[in-house]
C-alpha cells in the first residue's frame, strides 16, 4: 500500500540511528524482520513537532519505523484520500464530502494547535508594529501597498515607518496554514468575502505576491526581503528570529503572539463531537486572533492488524507523552478534556 517513494523532503526516523534524516524512506529490504513501518505525509505547519515526536518515539520503540513526508496539507490530504499513506496531517481537516470518498472510513484527530502570525522585515522602526483587523485585511486585499500609509502611521505614531512598498509573501503550495489564514480574513472582512478571493488551501490572491512553498520557505523569504510581510506558523517564525506584529483581536485588544495567548484562545473554543472545529474569529479579551488545530487523518479500519495496532499506539503516545514537546517548539499543548476525547477516538480504530 505504501511502497512508493517521493522526491520530496522526508523526515524519516531510522531504526539504527534514531535520528531524523533527509531522503527516501527505507524499504522492508533493509529493515530487520518484524519491523513495522508507518508512513504519513502532509502539513508543514506541523512538521517541527512531527519531527520531534518521531525522534522521541523511535528511541522508545525501535521495532516501529515512522516516517513523515513534509509536502503540505493539500498534498498530504491527496495521498491520504488515495490510500498511499497510513496517515495524513492537515491544518484544514477534511470536509464531509472528502471523507465520504474513503471506503475504510475516516477519523479526524486533533493532535496539536498553534498560532499563525504576521511576520515582517523592516529596519529601524523603533518598536513593535501594531496591525488592526481592518488594516491587515486591506494589506492582503491590496488596498494598502506602502509602509508609510496614513492608516499604518495612525496605528503606530511612535514608529519610523519607511516609504517603501509592502511585499506580500504567501504559500505557493496547497496549505492548511493558508486555509486557516484566509478563513480568518473571510470572518473579519466583508470585502474579502465579497471580492471572491475566498477561503482555501490554495487561492488567487487579490494583489501580486511572492509565493514560496512551505512555512519554512515563507519564513526564509521574509528574512531575505526588506519590506516583506507574510503569514507563517509561530514556532517557525520564532526560531527564524522574525519580528511578529501585534494583531487586533475581536475584543479590540492588540495581542502579541506567544504560547500563553494561543492557550487563552483554545480555552474559548468548544470542541464538537466530530473533533473538527475552526475558530476564525475567536471570542475572548486575551485571545490571539489566528489559532488553528492541526489534525491527523486516520482510517477507521486498517487491513493489517499489526500496522493498525502500531499506529494506534503511536498516535496515543503523541496525544499523551508527546504533548510535553509542544510548548518548546511554539505549539500549544492540547487541553486535557480534548486529549481524553481524542484518545477515545483513536482507541475506536479497527
Amino acid at each position: 500500500m505504501i511502497a512508493r517513494r517521493f522526491p520530496l523532503l522526508v523526515l524519516a526516523v531510522t531504526i539504527c540511528s534514531a535520528v531524523v534524516s533527509d531522503g527516501a524512506n527505507r524499504t522492508g529490504k533493509d529493515l530487520p524482520p518484524g519491523t513495522i513501518q508507518l508512513r504519513g505525509a502532509g502539513s508543514t505547519f506541523a512538521a517541527p513537532l512531527q519531527k520531534k515526536w518521531l525522534e522521541a518515539y523511535q528511541k522508545r520503540h525501535p521495532e516501529v519505523v515512522v516516517s513523515y513526508d513534509v509536502i503540505g496539507s493539500g498534498e498530504g490530504t491527496k495521498q491520504f484520500l488515495a490510500g498511499t499513506v497510513d496517515f495524513g496531517a492537515s491544518d484544514a481537516a477534511l470536509s464531509d464530502a472528502e471523507m465520504a470518498t474513503v471506503t475504510s472510513g475516516v477519523r479526524l484527530v486533533p493532535v496539536m494547535a498553534g498560532s499563525i502570525v504576521l511576520a515582517y522585515n523592516l529596519d529601524g522602526l523603533g518598536g513593535p508594529l501594531k496591525l488592526s483587523r481592518a488594516v491587515y485585511a486591506d494589506i492582503f486585499l491590496g488596498k494598502i501597498t506602502s509602509w508609510d500609509d496614513p492608516r499604518l502611521q495612525q496605528l503606530n505614531p511612535g514608529l519610523k515607518l519607511p516609504r517603501q512598498d509592502i511585499a506580500l509573501v504567501v504559500r505557493q503550495d496547497g496549505s492548511g496554514t493558508t486555509y486557516a489564514f484566509t478563513n480568518h480574513l473571510s470572518a473579519i472582512s466583508q470585502e474579502w468575502r465579497e471580492r471572491g478571493s475566498g477561503v482555501g488551501s490554495l487561492i488567487a490572491w487579490p494583489r501580486p505576491t511572492m509565493a514560496v512553498p512551505g512555512n519554512e520557505g515563507v519564513a526564509g523569504r521574509i528574512k531575505l526581503s526588506k519590506g516583506a510581510i507574510g503569514y507563517v506558523e509561530y514556532g517557525i517564525a520564532q526560531r527564524g528570529d522574525l519580528v511578529m506584529a501585534l494583531l487586533e483581536n475581536k475584543a479590540g485588544a492588540f495581542i502579541q503572539p506567544h504560547g500563553g495567548s494561543g492557550l487563552a484562545t483554545l480555552l474559548n473554543i468548544h470542541m464538537p463531537d466530530n473533533l473538527r472545529v475552526f475558530a476564525p474569529d475567536p471570542d475572548g479579551e486575551d485571545s490571539y486572533p489566528i489559532v488553528t488545530y492541526s489534525w491527523l487523518l486516520l482510517y477507521k479500519t486498517y487491513d493489517n492488524p499489526q500496522k493498525g495496532a502500531a499506529l494506534k499506539a503511536y498516535v496515543t503516545w503523541c496525544l499523551t507523552e508527546g504533548q510535553a514537546f509542544n510548548e518548546s517548539l511554539g505549539f500549544v499543548r492540547l487541553l486535557p478534556q480534548v486529549i481524553s476525547r481524542t484518545v477515545r477516538a483513536v482507541d475506536s480504530l479497527h
